[in-house]
């Protein structure tokens, strides 16, 4: 996979586009650090990429939960207890 500058990206932004169909996706640093990743679509795997790249943010965005969840111990919370603490914020929410 190759990596591109931001600075590169504005001022080579020709040679990347061209380039992009044969590397299908590149990264996009800022400063050396990654923040966006470039991926070559066509008009008939558009729907099917952005699709795939949703699912594949929303599976990240359940590991960090379940992450978070075991480093605070709320993993080992029962079915009551979640319902409790449900009821709490719904109960402070009307008031």
């Amino acid at each position: 996979m190759k990596f591109v500058s931001v600075r590169d990206l504005r001022g080579k932004s020709a040679d990347i586009w061209r380039e992009l169909s044969d590397e299908r996706e590149m990264v996009i640093t800022s400063n050396g650090r990654p923040i966006a990743i470039l991926a070559a679509v066509t008009e008939a795997n558009l729907e099917e990429s952005l699709a795939a790249f949703r699912r594949a943010r929303a599976i990240g965005a359940v590991a960090s939960m379940q992450r978070r969840a075991v480093a605070s111990g709320t993993d080992a919370l029962s079915a009551d207890d979640i319902e409790a603490e449900i009821s709490a914020v719904r109960e402070a929410r009307r008031r």
